[in-house]
């Protein structure tokens, strides 16, 4: 299947700081959503972006020809308001390109200051008519996680047939998740969290109860149910890697990736899988060898095992067998970066902890150098040529980007077994 350009899907990546956000940078996304101080749905989970870093994300993003995505799509109270109405003049001022909002508020400033808004999921858009009420206010719809590939064909058709347009005059566009953590709760508008700790999922403060081991027991005879799966409510990572040329059908004009609490080597590696698949079937080279090696290196960082959610008309979760990462690979810390010399392309290190050799992998992470996977091919060991470093060592590495004294340097290795984080 060769798809025109035209409709080409846009990959849109999660950005939980200025890593991952060059991370997404480095490997193909179109387009970056991410969270200002605490109001939105990764408040707790990510570290999360300032007001005085919206600038320099405007400016490395329209470098690249890169779309921002300001996510403001928690629950709204009175006394959030002043908040809000700074958060968005301030995006406008740095020139982000939309908002995404749940919160009619929200979406009511947005609109009076001018800017783009997308509906965000949480709103729960199942159908065409809920779809035509949100057209009066934006360009974009962020459909429910629970619709099948059917029924968001349905809805992107009657948009081309009764030609629905936002607020900027042309087609309402849909988006929807295409890979990342899924929710036990309806579109992520979970409560459990609030119930049990207070802690409002909905206020972007999840305390992931769904994550945890529990014991089903009948109050009445005491008896304790047996379950095969103790992760009841904890459901795998959605996966549409190998089902993409469908969703590509579907008529989707944005696919988004869910991680903005992952690391930047998850974000790195998503991207750019999602990037090939893209590029694959808009080229008509989209099959099944190249699936089955993208989903090796998916397998690679954190996830919690993989299905396709909804999609494919499930009507039940599939649920992890484990807590924590299910990845093939983890990073280990080793050293950080010292200097760089420009005309030489070599980066300097020094090495804190472990052994490296040559023929090992390493990640190098930082602000500004994004997530950096590569072979060791040569090393100078404290000014010798060496295969071997050891702790306390000063090494140097021929490399094709810059490092920062900032950066930190990794060591990838296997992961036999299933571990709570990476």
């Amino acid at each position: 299947m060769v798809v025109n350009s035209e409709n080409k899907i846009e990959l849109m990546a999660p950005a939980g700081n200025f890593e991952s956000l060059q991370a997404a940078l480095d490997n193909g996304a179109d387009s970056v959503y991410f969270g200002v101080e605490q109001l939105n749905m990764r408040a707790r989970a990510s570290i999360n972006f300032t007001l005085d870093d919206l600038q320099e994300i405007s400016d490395r993003c329209r470098a690249k020809n890169v779309r921002t995505y300001l996510t403001l799509n928690t629950i709204i109270y009175d006394h959030d308001l002043s908040i809000v109405k700074t958060l968005i003049r301030q995006a406008k001022e740095a020139k982000i390109t939309a908002v995404i909002a749940m919160d009619q508020a929200v979406i009511a400033i947005a609109r009076q200051e001018g800017m783009e808004v997308h509906i965000s999921t949480q709103i729960n858009v199942t159908n065409i008519e809920t779809l035509k009420f949100y057209a009066l206010f934006a360009d974009t719809v962020v459909l429910s996680r629970e619709l099948s590939l059917r029924q968001v064909k349905k809805i992107t058709e009657q948009i081309e047939k009764e030609q629905i347009k936002g607020p900027s005059g042309r087609l309402v566009e849909i988006e929807i998740f295409g890979h990342g953590a899924l929710c036990m709760a309806v579109s992520g508008k979970c409560y459990l969290s609030l119930h049990s700790h207070n802690s409002s999922a909905n206020r972007g403060a999840c305390k992931q109860n769904c994550r945890k081991k529990y014991t089903v027991i009948d109050q009445e005879s005491g008896f304790e149910m047996e379950i095969d799966n103790e992760y009841i409510m904890s459901p795998k990572d959605l996966c549409t890697i190998d089902i993409l040329d469908q969703v590509s059908d579907a008529g989707i004009k944005v696919l988004k990736i869910e991680g903005r609490g992952r690391a930047p080597e998850y974000v790195a590696k998503v991207i750019r899988c999602y990037r090939d698949a893209i590029d694959s079937i808009t080229a008509g080279t989209y099959d099944k060898d190249k699936v089955i090696e993208w989903m090796k290196d998916l397998e690679k960082v954190y996830n919690r095992g993989f299905w396709n959610g909804y999609y494919l008309g499930q009507k039940l979760g599939e649920w992890s067998k484990g807590s924590g990462s299910h990845a093939t690979q983890k990073k280990v810390y080793i050293g950080k970066g010292v200097h760089y010399f420009p005309k030489a392309s070599i980066g300097e290190f020094k090495l804190e902890a472990f052994d490296l050799k040559v023929g090992d992998t390493i990640l190098i992470t930082g602000p500004t150098t994004g997530a950096q996977e590569l072979q060791v091919k040569e090393m100078f060991v404290n000014d010798e040529k060496g295969d071997v470093a050891s702790r306390g060592d000063s090494i140097t590495l021929p490399l094709e980007f810059r490092i920062r004294p900032s950066d930190k340097l990794y060591k990838i290795v296997a992961e036999e077994k299933p571990v709570e984080s990476i």
